[in-house]
């Protein structure tokens, strides 16, 4: 096995462009010529099947098979024999719930840490790829045994990061009250707010901000701090309580 690798995008689809479109050619980087067949997750919207010809279009269109793991009779079988997974957007809850349901929590961990093949989430798939869903934005629709996620990186990420908006009349709490609110907990780790249109690449050890726009850390009892693309956020890989530092 390699090291982990994984492409973490914050959205789907960017205003003004097609599914993937504004990360396409950083998933051609990341999956690169050796990966042939993507497994494809689609447990975090209702219809399967649409999800998976809509995925499955974009990815030939950038020279890779894919195969939806909900078409499968044996979905641990098919992660096990996976040379590389995406993980979709959509419900959080639903979509943890299901990986759950299916006994995918383990396999997934075990093909991506320590075989090392590559991982790539958006949305709601980049969320199960961090330590909890607790920041994700969605609605608790179902009811998973745990918020507990996939853990492969030992931190979280609140994708779709809004920044307040100035001249909006809403009385509601800004994403950044909401983690806030989170890191009033005890022993929470830090949460990189992932504005639409970035992502983060992390290859081994290394740990980079991507993509068009930028991020806003959050570290417990810290004020949140601005990064640009191209930020080397390796430090956010090491398993430790990051807010004590």
């Amino acid at each position: 096995g390699g090291p982990r690798r994984l492409l973490l995008v914050s959205n789907s689809t960017l205003h003004g462009g097609g599914y993937l479109g504004h990360c396409q050619q950083h998933i051609k980087s990341f999956l690169g010529e050796k990966v042939k067949r993507v497994l494809f997750v689609p447990y975090a919207l209702h219809d399967r099947d649409a999800y998976a010809r809509t995925a499955r279009e974009k990815f030939e269109s950038l020279g890779y098979e894919l195969d939806s793991i909900h078409e499968s009779c044996d979905p641990v079988e098919a992660v096990r024999k996976s040379e590389a997974i995406f993980i979709g957007g959509g419900n959080t809850f639903r979509l943890l719930k299901a990986l759950y349901d299916n006994s995918l929590i383990q396999e997934i961990r075990k093909r991506v840490l320590e075989d090392g093949i590559p991982y790539m989430g958006s949305s709601a798939g980049t969320n199960v790829a961090t330590v909890s869903i607790s920041t994700t934005n969605d609605m608790p629709i179902v009811y998973p045994p745990s918020l507990q996620a996939l853990g492969l990186v030992p931190f979280n990420i609140n994708p779709h990061y809004l920044d307040p908006d100035v001249k909006s009349t809403h009385m509601g709490e800004t994403r950044e009250e909401r983690i806030r609110q989170y890191h009033e907990e005890p022993n929470t780790p830090p949460v990189l707010g992932l504005r639409e249109g970035a992502m983060l690449l992390v290859e081994g050890d290394k740990a980079t901000l991507q993509g068009a726009t930028g991020a806003r850390l959050f570290l417990r009892g810290k004020k949140p701090t601005e990064h640009e693309p191209g930020t080397d956020f390796s430090f956010l890989l090491i398993d430790s309580n990051l807010q004590n530092l």
